[in-house]
């Protein structure tokens, strides 16, 4: 029975929404101040397309976001397309294909929406917003601290300053349990157990790794202490390398800038399926949801780059609430009358239409101030 009823124009699919007044400004004049930061340290701005052939959309480090594409065939060529759920490989495969010849180091950003097949833990969005950078080209430490200060410069213009970079070296732990010669069945269950942090579970699975990783799961915190752990553990030597680069990437990061706040997680590998080097995630204080993330990968042709993606809408629900623009009602004042406050940064809105109180109007169009002798009088301080 239910099924004849009438569906509101309203109703969305779970996890899509309207953006309304002010939300949709924010977020736009958000994404602006994020972009200009990121133009001002020489990354350019390019713009993928939605859709892409999903042969090429899914290449390379694309195949880490299959599980979350959605996918449609092309009514012309009828080969089958994804919609991007997340930009980074899209903007790895220009770096590699429309920008090949392109001298490196090539910084570029990007901003746009995205669109998953499931929303996350925290929010269930499915079409989410994206602002970001990618660095192609060296992979040196510098390069990684440059996207980590970058980043936080970004995170600063919109108000962000208390938040944290928590590091990790998602190879460290395979390449500790490969050279370690560790039975195959118990792979699987002493990675749930690290994913866990479960030390007994560690301590049974581990075998002569399990004393090592047990100092490492309990080192998890402020870099210093983390990095001293690190240098006293019993590594391989393979580990041992991407330990230092670790290390490296610290020391650079602090460098260029001393106040951040760093953290370090020597053995977390969740969700970093494609990366090859250091990553990074990004909190606000007091909120567990992540600002962003990203890191050191192998775009097309094996080419190093790191990068870092911000969550838009995840920033603005943590950063300080902006004050909208202020709406000037100015009745049927003339164009030159209006111009000098659109100048001054009030939003002006003109009558149309017949009515009789100047000052009602002006509260029905959610307006905060009124023309009055040539001047922007507030609607909450009026006597009139």
């Amino acid at each position: 029975m239910t099924d004849d009823l009438p569906i509101s124009p309203a109703l969305l699919p779970a996890g899509l929404r309207d953006l309304l007044p002010p939300d949709a400004e924010a977020e736009a004049l958000g994404v602006e101040a994020l972009m200009g930061v990121f133009s001002a340290h020489g990354y350019e701005r390019v713009k993928p397309p939605l859709l892409e052939f999903e042969d090429s959309l899914l290449a390379g480090s694309g195949v880490a976001i299959a599980e979350q594409t959605f996918r449609l065939m092309d009514p012309d060529t009828h080969r089958m397309m994804g919609l991007r759920p997340d930009m980074t490989p899209q903007v790895a495969r220009i770096a590699a294909t429309r920008l090949v010849n392109a001298p490196r180091p090539l910084r570029l950003s990007y901003a746009g929406a995205c669109v998953q097949v499931r929303g996350g833990q925290i929010s269930s969005d499915r079409q989410v917003s994206q602002a970001g950078i990618e660095l192609i080209g060296p992979d040196l430490p510098e390069a990684d601290a440059e996207v980590v200060a970058v980043a936080a410069e970004a995170l600063g213009a919109l108000g962000l300053e208390r938040v944290s970079f928590d590091l990790t070296m998602p190879p460290l732990v395979p390449a500790l349990i490969e050279e370690a010669g560790l039975a195959e069945p118990d792979r699987a269950p002493l990675l749930r157990a690290l994913d866990r942090k479960d030390a007994a579970s560690v301590t049974r699975h581990g075998g002569r790794l399990a004393s090592t990783l047990n100092d490492l799961l309990l080192s998890a915190g402020p870099a210093a202490r983390a990095l001293e752990v690190l240098r006293a553990a019993s590594l391989s030597p393979t580990a041992r390398a991407l330990s230092d680069r670790l290390e490296a990437t610290v020391a650079a990061i602090t460098a260029r800038a001393p106040s951040l706040k760093l953290t370090v997680d020597p053995i977390e590998f969740r969700g970093w399926r494609y990366h090859t080097g250091v990553c990074v995630t990004v909190y606000a204080a007091g909120r567990h949801e992540e600002l962003g993330r990203g890191g050191r990968y192998l775009g097309a042709d094996e080419e190093p780059a790191c990068g870092i993606t911000l969550r838009t809408e995840a920033l603005l629900r943590a950063a300080p609430v902006r004050t909208p623009r202020p709406r000037l009602f100015i009745g049927r004042a003339p164009e030159t009358a209006a111009r000098p406050f659109r100048d001054a940064g009030y939003a002006t809105v003109a009558a149309l239409g017949a009515f009789e109180d100047e000052m009602a109007e002006a509260r029905r169009l959610g307006c905060t101030h009124w023309l009055r002798g040539g001047d922007a009088v507030r609607l909450d301080t009026d006597p009139a």
